[in-house]
């Protein structure tokens, strides 16, 4: 866990890339507590050891299906699925088969375990005695000291180098691959941010404590712990998402900026979600 020390910074955005109904803005000076937060998201291998302790029963599991991008998947298995969109509901899916029946994280350990549902990320959490990320922390610590639209700086390429792992050419059909992924890839790939952070943007998107969408005005004057006892109840309608994912696209999906945000039920899980711990 690296250790950071809190203290004022402006949360959220006054710019247009964002869509209205995420609440981007207006800017907002938030105080935070010391916290610390994991350098990386949890990984199949973490998720695993959990698993091995515990014999925890994700949602997809449950569920018997998650969803999955159509192009992480087999011509095969399109048949036996729903589709809307990009996504195929696939039957057998989860974070164990990535894809569905016959697809393994085997060589996939050291990848950010997907098809998570936020009850899934709580669960994880109450075993590791750590706890999900405010929107507010997790926008802290993506910004690494500086106040740029991603962790680095305002170009999302530098140099012809890429920082993170979104989508390249003609979404959601055709992938180039210049970052050198389709899907999720190693949680410690490219270079961290000013904190040590990976991969605050893009790979995979990140479950946060609070319901999604609130006003950013709710993030100003509260203690954490405070806050966390207002704000997080098994009954809110959805629950923050941040940091984009191997999917965005300026074409499409802006969210993979440091001020994006996006939401879904507590129980939902796809191929492109994950979860990244906190300690107060």
């Amino acid at each position: 866990m690296i250790s950071l020390t809190g203290g004022t910074f402006l949360m959220g955005t006054d710019g247009k890339e964002g869509f209205p109904i995420d609440k981007e803005g207006p800017r907002q000076i938030v105080n935070l507590e010391p916290f610390s937060i994991a350098p990386y998201p949890v990984t199949n291998e973490d998720f695993l050891h959990f698993y091995l302790a515990t014999g925890y029963i994700t949602d997809a599991e449950r569920f018997g299906s998650s969803n999955v991008f159509h192009l992480l998947l087999e011509s095969e298995y399109k048949p036996l699925s729903s589709a809307i969109d990009w996504w195929y509901e696939v039957p057998d899916a989860n974070w164990r088969c990535p894809e569905g029946k016959g697809s393994s994280i085997k060589d996939r350990m050291d990848h950010p375990v997907v098809h998570v549902s936020w009850n899934d990320a709580m669960a994880y959490c109450k075993w590791a005695d750590v706890r999900l990320p405010t929107e507010a922390e997790w926008e802290y610590a993506a910004k690494g000291g500086q106040d740029t639209l991603f962790p680095w700086g305002n170009e999302l390429v530098q140099n012809g180098v890429y920082r993170a792992n979104t989508w390249q050419g003609e979404f959601p059909v055709f992938n180039t691959l210049e970052d050198g992924y389709l899907g999720t890839a190693p949680v410690r790939t490219y270079e961290p941010n000013n904190y040590g952070i990976y991969q605050m943007i893009g790979n995979v998107w990140e479950w946060c404590l609070n319901p999604g969408r609130i006003s950013l005005s709710e993030f100003t004057h509260k203690k954490s712990d405070i806050f966390v006892k207002e704000n997080v109840t098994p009954s809110a309608e959805s629950y923050a998402l941040k940091g984009g994912s191997f999917l965005c696209h300026a074409s499409y999906c802006q969210r993979y900026r440091i001020a994006g945000r996006n939401a879904n039920t507590a129980h939902s899980s796809s191929s492109n979600t994950g979860f990244r711990v906190v300690k107060s």
